[in-house]
Order: C-alpha cells, then structure tokens, then sequence
C-alpha cells in the first residue's frame, strides 16, 4: 500500500461520476474508490485507488500490487489521474472567458485518460457515429465477450487478440461491418508491429496525426480523442465533435448548434489548456 499526496485542486468524486458513465468501470463511491486493470511489461495487476483527501489537499491510497511494482504501478496511474498537472493554472486561466462558470462548477475537474492508449484507440472506433449510451454497451459486449476479467476489473484483449476475430464474430456483437473491419484490421497492424502504439507517447501530434490517418476507420476526431484521452495532450479541441456543439450552444444560449467559424474564433482565448475546454464542455451536458 502506498499513500501518495497531490497537488490541489483535485475533484475525485467528479473523476468518479465520470468513470461511472461507463458501465465497464467498477467504482465505491461510498469508499471513493476505482479499480484501475494496468499492465506492466508482461504483468497484468488490479490497482485500487481510493480518496482519502479533499479537493484542496488530495491524497490517494493506493493498494493492489507488490513492493517490486511500485515505482511503476505509481508512475502509470499519475500518468492516467494527471497528478502531476497544476488544475489550479488552468482554473485561472479560464476565469476570463466565457466559460469562467463552468470551471467554477466543475471546479478541480481533472482530464483523466484511458487506462492503456490502446484501450482508447479501439473505444473510440467503436464509439463513432454512435450515441453515448449505445456506444458504451457495444464497448461494454466487446470487452466482456473477447477481454478477461480479473480481481474484479475489466481488461481489453490484447491486440493480438482482436487480429485473430472475424467480422462475423463482432457482427454478432450488433457491430457494423465497416467498424468490426476497421477494428481488426489496427489491431493487426499492431499485432504484427507495424503500429506501435507505446511510440505515440513520444511522438508530436502532427506526427501521429500523419502515422494513424493512414489507417482505415481512423479520422481527425478518432486521432483527436486519442490524442486527448489516450495520450492526455493539453491543447486538443475536436470542433467536429456533436457533444461540444451541443454544449455551447446550450451555454451561449444559441438558437442553433455554432458554426466552425464562431468556434474557431473562440479559441485563441482558451489555448494553451483546449483539452480542459473540451472536457468541460462535455460535463456541463453529461
């Protein structure tokens, strides 16, 4: 067991309340705890993390692993939580523009990703085109029906996994023939090396954007998501995206969804932190 202090502001009970939007996530809200499915080199382990602080002074408890994991285990779940990023720079920062009352009433509100940038390049094919609720049962079928469940959690097949389905098999599953295909065809990519996607941590958004476009199933929204969620980038604002549309347009009391143009005027006042633009977005609407 490790108790680690963070930096504050620091909402949990929020990161929870979003976690909970998927049905994969097993959460104590009562404990204020999640259990988070990681992988380390070859070793599959079930972390807990639980709250013990408040916003202004954050502390985790974190259990589930053994002493020679634990520089590791610590090191992946700052990098999945942001602990390490200072929320109270991005807070002010936005007190000055027009969504000052979001970040008021989200306050603390961190950009938590996905628990493997894998896991989150093949959640957001999934998740294209569909609504949010459909969207998690399909992932929710997909993981459940090809990953394994251990202490538990949920973990994602492997990619080499996924390579070895047919279309036929995640048909069964109420997937599109073009997704179930795009879907197979990555993880085959991966599985064969030809993507490697622990790379990306390394690499320049323009970089990625030029190394995953190529791939069938995979546009600038997918890229975007994964550049936000998968890789925790700080300045990602997918204008495309309907849930943002929707937001604004509910909070500037619009008539209709902002045009790409108004949206793009928007932006320069909330660069360099897009990605907590976005994220608050989303939260005001979910």
């Amino acid at each position: 067991m490790h108790i680690l202090p963070v930096a504050g502001p620091y909402n949990f009970d929020l990161v929870l309340s979003r976690l909970a939007l998927d049905p994969l996530q097993q959460i104590d809200f009562q404990e204020r705890s999640v259990k988070v499915p990681l992988v380390i080199g070859q070793k599959q382990m079930v972390t807990t993390v639980v709250a013990i602080g408040t916003i202004e002074k954050p502390a985790f408890q974190i259990e589930g692993y053994t002493d020679e994991f634990e520089e590791s285990v610590i090191r992946e779940l700052t990098r999945i939580f942001q602990w390490e990023s200072s929320l109270i720079e991005v807070h002010e920062h936005f007190q000055h523009t027009q969504l000052h009352e979001l970040f008021n009433s989200h306050f603390g509100t961190p950009l938590v990703l996905d628990f493997h940038p894998y896991n989150c390049l093949v959640k957001c094919v999934i998740h294209q085109q569909l609504n949010l609720k459909f969207a998690h049962i399909l992932t929710e079928r997909f993981v459940k029906t090809y990953g394994f469940e251990k202490d538990g959690a949920w973990f994602y097949p492997e990619p080499e996994r996924v390579a070895s389905l047919t279309v036929a098999n995640l048909r069964e599953l109420q997937f599109s023939t073009r997704k179930a295909e795009y879907i197979i065809d990555i993880s085959k990519e991966i599985a064969l090396g030809r993507l490697n996607i622990e790379s990306l941590h390394d690499k320049t958004e323009e970089e990625i954007m030029k190394e995953l476009i190529v791939y069938r199933g995979i546009g600038q929204w997918t890229i975007q998501n994964v550049l936000l969620f998968g890789l925790g980038r700080k300045n990602l604002f997918p204008i495309a995206d309907i849930g943002i549309q929707n937001a604004l347009k509910k909070l500037l009391g619009l008539k209709a969804k902002p045009t790409k143009e108004q949206m793009e005027a928007m932006i320069p006042a909330w660069e360099p932190y897009l990605s907590y633009a976005s994220l608050y977005l989303w939260r005001s609407i979910e």
